[in-house]
């Protein structure tokens, strides 16, 4: 066995053609949340609801055949439960913020939350940034600051949706936080299933206390239950299969398939048009989320949503 063949066994990065189809494939199915809110004829943080809720009983079944030997840690399930709290405060202000901005901007920014984590992680180990997180930090800060501009020419609503998604993104990286340290010790598929079982209730609360409608209209339940299975079951289920296989800077790489999946859907369905500057600032914040994640360790990085 070569030098190479044993460096890729030791970092565990060993893909193969499957792998990577389903980590594209993973990502493109979660690219198409946005629009399916938007096709949804329920309230935005009822959608929520609803893409937690429905796909409960599958993900449980994968939750107990990936079960560990032995009792639950009661501690990291109370953390995955506090972890579930941060989500459902992610996917309200994210729903909304879909309602409200262009559905290239509600990913890009939804997905901020590696840029947050990564500073967040120069905070909490009190040393100065090196010159790929500074870059990093410096092309967030320039893509966002050119979005929320091009997003208050077009109307103050559309700025409150940007507010709204970056909110999401900075809920998303707390709800990471705990989740990532619970997901090595209880698996993948039951450290969603308890944040599901903490979050929904409470989006359901929001959104009845928000007064939306939870219950699907017209529009029948075809948008949240394929909400659901590519978000939930599809994406996810795609993610886990091959987020392992890859170092983060490709799993970086193939995040920005999201904002470009949602672009072309906002231009297809909604006649959202891209000006020059609209796609500077989306290349820049793609490119600080891709060296965010290749800065964060392989077992660390953050899945996209």
């Amino acid at each position: 066995m070569g030098d190479t063949s044993t460096i890729a066994d030791k970092n565990g990065f060993q893909p193969g053609a499957w792998h990577f189809a389903a980590l594209i494939a993973g990502n493109v199915a979660l690219a198409l949340g946005p629009w399916l809110v938007r096709l949804a004829d329920t309230g935005p943080v009822a959608s929520a609801f609803w893409r937690l809720f429905l796909p409960i009983p599958l993900i449980a079944l994968l939750a107990w055949r990936q079960r560990a030997p032995g009792p639950i840690d009661k501690r990291l399930a109370l953390l995955v439960v506090a972890a579930g709290c941060f989500f459902a405060l992610d996917l309200a202000s994210w729903h909304i913020g879909i309602e409200r901005t262009r559905l290239g901007n509600a990913v890009l920014f939804g997905n901020s939350g590696s840029v947050i984590l990564m500073i967040w992680g120069l905070v909490a180990l009190r040393r100065a940034p090196s010159g790929r997180e500074y870059a990093g930090v410096a092309a967030a800060l320039l893509g966002a600051a050119i979005l929320l501009g091009r997003s208050l020419e077009i109307s103050k609503a559309n700025l409150v949706g940007d507010l709204f998604c970056l909110a999401a993104g900075l809920f998303y990286a707390f709800y990471l936080l705990p989740a990532q340290r619970a997901r090595s010790a209880l698996g993948p598929w039951s450290v969603l299933l308890l944040v599901s079982l903490a979050a929904s209730p409470l989006l359901l609360l929001m959104a009845l206390a928000h007064g939306e409608p939870v219950w699907p209209g017209a529009a029948g339940w075809t948008p949240v239950f394929v909400l659901a299975l590519t978000s939930q079951v599809v994406g996810q289920g795609l993610l886990v299969y091959s987020l392992r296989h890859f170092p983060p800077l490709i799993i970086g790489m193939a995040l920005l398939l999201q904002p470009a999946v949602g672009a072309s859907v906002g231009w297809a369905a909604f006649g959202e048009l891209l000006a020059p500057l609209d796609v500077l600032g989306m290349a820049l914040v793609g490119a600080a989320l891709v060296l965010a994640r290749s800065t964060t360790g392989g077992a660390r990085a953050p899945r996209p949503r």
